[in-house]
């Protein structure tokens, strides 16, 4: 009695000649990927992907939302100020030192002025932590 399987000979895939040569051109683009290991990075990455949507809830959704949008009204809000300060820079002569000193009268700009001297602040004190590390 034998025991060997008789397998039906698998049937011939016909493809065009365009998707034969997008085929060709796919496997020698992938070929120094396979070669140099480095289409596992590639794996590696998509499987950190699919991890991040099977962990990501509603509420990590509407965390990221509020991230990005606080991002671009940031964004926003600098690239207006400073179209806005550039546009009326344009228009006026330079001040004077004196002029200056009476700008800061208003209180928009003191206010201006107080957060660029604390934004600044904490650059100088971010600066003097990595010098020290």
């Amino acid at each position: 009695m034998s025991t060997a399987k008789t397998t039906a000979p698998a049937p011939a895939i016909v493809i065009d000649e365009a998707t034969e040569r997008g085929v060709q051109h796919l496997i020698d683009k992938a070929a120094p990927l396979l070669q140099g290991q480095r289409f596992d990075n590639v794996i590696d990455l998509l499987s950190l992907l699919s991890d991040a949507v099977d962990m990501s809830d509603d509420a990590m959704i509407q965390k990221l939302m509020k991230v990005y949008e606080e991002g671009v009204g940031a964004a926003w809000t600098l690239g207006n100020a400073a179209r806005y300060a550039g546009a009326q820079a344009a228009h006026t002569p330079p001040p004077s030192l004196l002029g200056l000193v009476r700008a800061a009268g208003d209180e928009d700009v003191r206010r201006g002025l107080h957060f660029a001297i604390r934004f600044l602040g904490v650059l100088g004190r971010q600066m003097k932590d990595d010098g020290a590390a």
